[in-house]
């Protein structure tokens, strides 16, 4: 294997074009996921004081908010990913073009449906409402996929820097377990009215649901709306999510020159591997909370204890780390 170049060319100060002309020739149909993101974003905010209707015991207009938000972040950050990947270029084009599709498609069923003023997730009240959310899923689908993918060809890949190539490899490691909980939300959780439907024998409208215990909807924490009064595997999902972007910022830090100068190389490495191992624990930890029907805000006594061994044995490893003495000082001290 070959070592390839750690600066994207999407990164770099080439005089070919601004940022988002770099992007637009790189993938148009991902970088208009991100455009359109963005420009609905100020758009759902004004909706969302402007117009009251509830939808789930929350203002309709915070879910799809919720996901051109998520959609920007998510959308620009794969892209960017994406520039890390060398020799395969039409599987890049593939994946960005998959994962842009698949955005705006959710997005835009999502917006449908609060315009409708009917839920979007887990609807399966009438055959329109169900192919939205059967869309939704494989569309949701395709998307993991091509995470998937893009880890498994980062994983392969020599990258120049180490302690980059690892924040990258655990950002998509932990992101693919964050979308898990997406999967138990709709395979392994019926709120409590829909298995009472199930069992009287009756249709059920609601197939699945975020929260554990309870149904969506009830009591649950400003705009984010997770639940308080049982558990909410949203809570887990974010988390894990968001490790796309933590663990890559991360080793962006380690790599500056203030660190460099006072940390090896092995040693850096040695942290975003604590920082990763870490993550993904916190991450198995809120779903584990979530799945014994616990609300994050008040955890109990084993989560706590779990919570406290994961803090001291991250804490421990980053000690040992830093303290522990450098080859280059072995050799002086010899």
């Amino acid at each position: 294997m070959t070592t390839q170049p750690m600066t994207p060319h999407l990164a770099t100060p080439a005089p070919d074009g601004t940022l988002l002309q770099r992007a637009w020739r790189f993938n148009r149909p991902l970088t208009l996921a991100v455009i359109l993101h963005l420009a609905l974003t100020p758009l759902l905010l004004l909706a969302m004081f402007a117009d009251p209707r509830v939808i789930g015991g929350v203002n309709g207009w915070i879910k799809p908010l919720k996901f051109a938000l998520s959609g920007a972040i998510y959308g620009a950050t794969f892209l960017w990913l994406l520039t890390f990947v060398r020799g395969r270029a039409r599987l890049v084009q593939w994946l960005a073009t998959i994962t842009g599709v698949a955005l705006i498609v959710e997005t835009v069923l999502i917006t449908l449906q609060v315009l409708r003023n009917t839920a979007s997730h887990f609807n399966v009240a009438t055959a329109f409402d169900s192919a939205v959310f059967s869309i939704m899923g494989m569309f949701i689908m395709a998307l993991a996929v091509a995470n998937f993918v893009l880890a498994v060809v980062l994983g392969l890949q020599r990258l120049s820097d180490p302690v980059v190539a690892w924040g990258i490899r655990w950002g998509l490691i932990i992101s693919l377990a964050g979308m898990a909980p997406g999967v138990l939300m709709t395979t392994a959780n019926l709120p409590p009215t829909s298995l009472a439907a199930a069992q009287a024998g009756q249709p059920i409208t609601i197939a699945g649901a975020h929260s554990v215990g309870v149904d969506d909807g009830g009591p649950g924490l400003p705009f984010l709306g997770w639940s308080t009064t049982g558990g909410d595997l949203r809570v887990g999902h974010f988390v894990g999510l968001h490790g796309l972007q933590v663990l890559p910022f991360l080793a962006f830090l380690l790599t500056r020159a203030w660190t460099t100068q006072r940390l090896s190389t092995r040693r850096r490495v040695a942290l975003i591997w604590t920082a990763g191992l870490g993550y993904f624990g916190l991450t198995m930890l809120l779903i584990w909370q979530a799945l014994r029907a616990q609300p994050l805000l008040t955890p109990d006594g084993m989560t706590l204890t779990a919570a406290t061994l994961l803090c001291a044995a991250m804490a421990g490893a980053v000690l040992i780390i830093i303290a522990s003495p450098s080859r280059r000082q072995t050799q002086q001290s010899v």
